[in-house]
């Protein structure tokens, strides 16, 4: 059993205690060193706390990278156990270079990058100066753990030729964690004549998307529902409730536990949103988000914009309906056609139950090839 000391960007947040259940599935030890943002969690493992940061506080994360790797050197005698140090998003992976180095430690360091933020793509000197200080701390990393294949080749191939190894592990489900079995066909109800259930489930960050949803909630407003489930981002739909409250077809229902509440969410709809323009042109483009692997693995079909790399597995693995542009016509005609023939979902339904369950359910072995793949294991 191996010891993964996880610097990861907020304890509180549901892809990093995701990814710390993972090693603890595969039957290693995680200790966390990570700053939180609102009230601490519990968490299953040890968390050495770095202090309190905010969304969108660029200039305090950078002042945490100081303070973060100084309360991590503290902490010598937890970090000198460690066989490997696996760090989430740039400014956690130069908080732990940072620690490591002071402490003269020669384990495995681990860069996991789920999103290429827009501060780092383009020509702007900003953008150049945060390459250079990714690509100098890409040196001292022995593995680059990416989310979509996208990522690698718009970034890290782009800018980074030779000076990486990459490891794809998309935002897939943990075996072990509390979710039950995927549905049987003949559970799903297809009900026609009730209303078409659109779920937009996770981080709610985009401005278009929730434009979109509302637009067919007030084209279709007896037989279109929109359930929203997740956490608004402050800063792009902080008035969200207030947004939505003229439309009774429109419902939020908060924040809510992953995996234990994903079965009744999935269950509760028809089809899952799945676009995003948060970062148009970038991220949004490149990214595979963690709700085309929990609707796919409840049997609920994704809608997703043409072009996109989400978009693509879900070609890919016959799984959703693409919408090419402009994406506003598209989803009211692809939702006019379902309210007048729902077979297609059915379709859709039959076609996710036959893929394997690994296609949205990330195994033990997985989580040891990684560690394999960075020299912390034997192969």
């Amino acid at each position: 059993m191996s010891t993964i000391a996880f610097f990861g960007h907020n304890s509180n947040e549901p892809a990093v205690r995701r990814r710390a259940r993972a090693f603890l599935a595969a039957g290693h030890a995680v200790v966390g060193f990570m700053p939180h943002r609102g009230p601490k969690q519990a968490a299953d493992w040890p968390v050495v706390d770095l202090g309190e940061t905010r969304d969108n506080a660029y200039g305090q994360r950078l002042v945490s990278i100081v303070q973060g790797a100084g309360i991590a050197v503290r902490e010598r005698a937890l970090l000198e156990t460690c066989d490997a140090i696996y760090a989430r998003n740039l400014d956690m992976l130069a908080t732990a270079a940072r620690a490591r180095k002071k402490l003269g430690l020669d384990v495995p360091l681990i860069y996991e990058c789920l999103d290429v933020h827009h501060r780092l793509t383009g020509h702007k000197p900003v953008a150049r100066i945060l390459r250079q200080f990714e690509k100098n701390l890409l040196k001292q990393c022995a593995l680059v753990v990416i989310s979509s294949p996208r990522f690698e080749t718009e970034h890290f191939a782009k800018y980074y030729p030779g000076a990486y190894q990459a490891f794809l592990l998309e935002n897939l489900m943990i075996e072990g964690d509390d979710f039950p079995a995927r549905p049987e066909a003949e559970e799903i109800e297809d009900g026609p004549g009730r209303p078409l259930r659109i779920g937009w489930f996770g981080n709610l960050r985009c401005r278009r998307s929730l434009d979109l949803l509302i637009g067919l909630a007030r084209r279709f407003p007896d037989r279109v529902t929109v359930n929203l489930r997740g956490y608004p981002a402050p800063g792009v739909l902080s008035n969200l409730e207030a947004e939505i409250s003229p439309y009774k077809n429109i419902s939020f229902g908060g924040a809510y536990s992953a995996p234990g509440d994903l079965s009744e969410m999935y269950a509760g709809v028809d089809l899952a949103w799945a676009g995003d323009w948060y970062e148009d042109g970038g991220n949004s483009l490149w990214l595979l988000p963690n709700r085309i692997y929990e609707g796919g693995y409840f049997a609920t079909p994704s809608l997703a914009p043409a072009g996109t790399e989400t978009a693509r597995w879900l070609h890919e693995h016959g799984s959703g309906i693409l919408l090419a542009p402009p994406v506003e016509t598209a989803l009211e005609a692809e939702i006019a056609k379902l309210l007048k023939d729902r077979s297609p979902l059915q379709k859709l339904r039959t076609q996710l139950l036959s893929l394997s369950r690994n296609t949205f359910v990330e195994t033990p072995a997985e989580t040891t090839k990684l560690l394999q793949a960075a020299q912390v294991l034997p192969v």
